[in-house]
């Protein structure tokens, strides 16, 4: 994969391009530290990174995503190592990681939404984090891009997928339009904040009711579907848009079991 002048082909693809595409970025791998902690709602915990190795960090496409290190039960941390095709050579067995969508990034932090839950990996990490942790963080590995050429955009996602949408939404021209469907868990979920835009009309609904909620959407020709969340709940959705509309389609966790992910 051609992982060359990755900034400029993503923003030519966002203003001109058709489709989707897939464009590689170099991959590396960074030692950070937690510049900051503060939850956004009760369930969503922001954490800031910052660092010098932050400085040449890749990011340009709202559903970028990092694959955050752990070290093992015994707590040794193994890391990957950077090879001569900017890529990485990961250490077998893998170590432990979890992936977190980039919501932000500024050229020197770096911003990561952890929702909250018990129990797990990740979340029970997050919460604990304390300013000036060291944090190991991997990729992004590259952009699966569409354009800001539709006429209309559909986002439908739970909270697992809110990052990206809000990432979109903020980046997004200002005359953009789109249907935002939100699955939620509690009622306070629903304080995330979203940049406003116009002609985009957001809609929250509870766990389980997203698919139902999209298909009855009144949408018009050359609509774009993105889609994140729990794999059975948005499984509905895969062929609902067959030979309707363009779409990225996928399962960031499956109720049951940790760290799936299905396209």
């Amino acid at each position: 994969m051609n992982r060359e002048k990755p900034r400029e082909r993503v923003e030519e693809h966002h203003l001109s391009g058709t489709g989707i595409s897939r464009i590689g970025y170099p991959i590396g791998i960074r030692q950070t530290t937690v510049a900051s902690t503060r939850y956004l709602t009760p369930q969503m915990l922001r954490v800031t990174l910052e660092g010098p190795e932050l400085v040449d960090f890749h990011s340009y496409h709202f559903e970028d995503h990092i694959k955050v290190l752990f070290p093992d039960e015994d707590g040794t941390l193994r890391l990957p190592v950077p090879n001569d095709r900017q890529m990485l050579d990961w250490p077998r067995p893998s170590p432990p990681t979890r992936s977190y969508t980039v919501r932000r990034y500024d050229g020197a932090t770096l911003d990561l939404d952890f929702v909250v839950h018990a129990g797990g990996l990740a979340a029970p990490w997050a919460e604990r984090l304390q300013v000036g942790d060291e944090v190991w963080i991997a990729g992004p590995p590259g952009a699966k891009a569409f354009p800001f050429t539709y006429v209309h955009y559909i986002f439908a996602v739970d909270p697992t997928g809110l990052p990206a949408a809000a990432r979109w939404l903020e980046e997004s021209p200002i005359e953009v339009s789109a249907d935002l469907v939100i699955e939620f868990d509690h009622p306070a979920e629903t304080a995330y904040p979203l940049a406003h835009r116009p002609a985009v009309d957001v809609q929250w609904v509870p766990r389980w009711e997203l698919a139902d909620r999209v298909q009855k959407l009144d949408v018009p020709d050359g609509t774009f579907l993105f889609a994140a969340g729990e794999a059975d709940s948005i499984r509905p959705l895969r062929a609902w848009v067959k030979g309707r509309m363009d779409a990225v389609i996928t399962g960031y966790w499956k109720q049951g079991q940790e760290d799936v992910e299905e396209d």
